[in-house]
């Protein structure tokens, strides 16, 4: 198993874990984009009341809620789901109803950048 194995067992359980996260908050599939780079992050776009929000979760923060601005400018989150970073889609769901609710998310997690590919791998491997 190398570096190349795990990036390749992170696209495809990242596409199924969001494709599963997408189905429970029921965003369509065209409303959902992952990708696998130096960081791994996906998107779901949210019919929110007025706003355009999109649901964001990236390997070192996991999940939170933005508001899109400019599409110059970067997001602005307005909510964190906190840890786990890759918890179930239903708590997932939870989360945005809450946020919709008007309920405060979580703190912005604090830990390090850390890429540890291997540990996301084995967390996104129940998807695969």
């Amino acid at each position: 198993m190398g570096a190349m194995d795990d990036s390749a067992h992170i696209s495809l359980g990242l596409a199924r874990y969001v494709r599963a996260v997408a189905e429970e908050v029921g965003v369509p599939p065209e409303g959902t984009e992952f990708e696998v780079s130096d960081t791994a992050t996906a998107y779901l776009g949210l019919e929110g009341p007025g706003r355009d929000l999109m649901l964001l979760w990236t390997e070192q923060r996991g999940w939170s809620i933005a508001v899109e601005t400019d599409p110059t400018e970067k997001p602005l989150v307005i909510a964190h789901l906190g840890l786990p970073l890759v918890p179930p889609p239903d708590a997932v769901a939870r989360f945005v109803d809450d946020v919709l609710a008007g309920k405060p998310g979580s703190p912005e997690p604090e830990f390090g950048v850390t890429h540890d590919r291997r540990r996301l791998a084995n967390r996104l491997a129940e998807y695969l």
